[in-house]
Order: structure tokens, then C-alpha cells, then sequence
């Protein structure tokens, strides 16, 4: 079987209660929600949060919330894997689930598609993985125009390409995170450190598909492009 996590944590400094802020009148993690619930793919759909507000809203749009997740792993200085971990771990003792693979949706990751699941979850069910991350090909390159001060003060291109750059073209290719989807094998996700170790395969995803809302300008933006969506059919 498999898991769908939803990790909406209720504190946000960028944008306060971000989580179910209404996006075109629908609360935020509406969205990703139904996403998952429509997902063939996927068996069980619970969301980890720590805030009552939110717990009841995600119930509203059909997700489960067994539990309410413990303050330690809801601070600002918790990390994600924690409270996957827990969750899941919570999915198997208490609601006796045996999930072979967990996919997490980021309910800021509005954009994401129905085959943009599908490919990933494609892509671990290969078996030549341990995980599946998504990223878009980013515009800044750090063989090209991404610098880091030495230890002189001065700045200096990130990585040496052993050869002269003179173009972004033809720097090495570059993939920036968009945090919209993850998907794990349950074990390696339970016994893992940090969310990029083992074998981890990327799904490429467009740009326009790929913002992480974290601020009122990226709602701005994402509200935007949904409307162009609902006018004109996909973007």
C-alpha cells in the first residue's frame, strides 16, 4: 500500500496560518488534500500538524488526522524527517497500516499535477531507488553565476567545472528543490537521517509548477497562475 503525509505545521512567521490562508476561497492545504484523495496510487491520506485549526479543515476535505503532533517536533528549529517519522510510525502501530512506500505532499506546493504523483511514484516502483525527490532546472547555476566569499572576503564562482565557463548553456545541468513531492521505501524512510541520503532519484517538474509558497509574494504569484489555469486550461 501507500501512505500520503501532509506536514502542516500551524506556526509560520513569512505567512501567519499560511496553511489554511484561503487561496481563491479555498484554504491552502485544501488543494493538496483532494490531490491526494484523487491519486489512484494512494491508499491513505494522513495529515501531521500540531494546530487544532488546521486538523479540523484538513478533516473537512477528507483527510485523516489521527493524532495531533507532540510540541517538540512543531518548533521552528524541527525538522521535517522528525515529524514524517513519527507520523508514520504512528500509522503502523495505532492505525496497523503496512505502507511499502510513503509519499509526502507539501501542502504549500499548490501547483503539482496528478501525473506529477503518478511519475514519481513510477519512478521508485522501478526499484533502482531509495527515494524520489522534484526539482525544476534552476536559472542560477553554481559553475556559472552563484558565488560564495572566500575565506579572503572575496567572491568566487561556487563550483569549478575544471574549465572555463562562458555561458549558462554550458554549464553542467542544476536542479533546484521544490519541496512538492517526496517519496520513500517506509524502511529507508524510517531509518534515514536527513531527507537526501541513499539512492534518491529526481523528477523533473516545470518551473510554473514548481513554487513553494512561503511568503504573501508567492501567493500573489500562485493565485495568478491558478486563475490563468481556470481561463485558459492548463498552463
Amino acid at each position: 500500500m501507500i501512505l500520503a503525509t501532509i506536514a502542516a505545521r500551524g506556526g509560520s512567521k513569512g505567512v501567519p496560518q499560511k496553511n489554511i490562508r484561503p487561496l481563491m476561497g479555498k484554504p491552502l492545504i485544501g488543494y493538496t488534500i483532494e490531490q491526494a484523495l484523487q491519486c489512484p496510487l494512494i491508499n491513505e491520506v494522513i495529515v501531521t500538524t500540531d494546530s487544532v485549526e488546521i486538523a479540523e479543515t484538513a478533516k473537512s476535505f477528507g483527510a485523516k488526522v489521527p493524532f495531533l503532533r507532540p510540541a517538540e517536533l512543531a518548533t521552528d528549529a524541527a525538522g521535517k524527517l522528525p515529524a514524517l517519522q513519527h507520523a508514520v510510525q504512528y500509522a503502523i502501530k495505532e492505525m496497523k497500516l503496512n505502507p511499502e512506500y510513503v509519499v509526502d505532499l507539501d501542502p504549500t506546493s499548490p501547483l503539482r499535477l496528478l501525473e506529477d504523483i503518478a511519475g514519481c511514484i513510477a519512478l521508485i516502483q522501478k526499484g533502482n531507488c531509495d527515494s524520489v525527490i522534484t526539482g525544476y532546472r534552476s536559472n542560477k547555476n553554481p559553475y556559472f553565476n552563484m558565488v560564495e566569499i572566500n575565506e579572503a572576503g572575496f567572491a568566487e564562482v561556487s563550483k569549478n567545472a575544471g574549465s572555463v565557463i562562458l555561458g549558462r548553456q554550458s554549464a553542467p545541468i542544476v536542479y533546484a528543490m521544490n519541496a512538492s513531492i517526496y517519496v520513500w521505501k517506509t524502511e529507508v524512510l524510517l531509518n534515514q537521517k536527513s531527507i537526501i541520503s541513499g539512492k534518491v532519484k529526481l523528477y523533473e517538474m516545470p518551473q510554473d509548477r514548481s513554487i513553494d509558497i512561503d511568503s504573501l509574494v508567492d501567493f500573489k504569484i500562485v493565485e495568478l497562475l491558478l486563475k490563468e489555469k481556470v481561463s485558459h486550461g492548463p498552463i
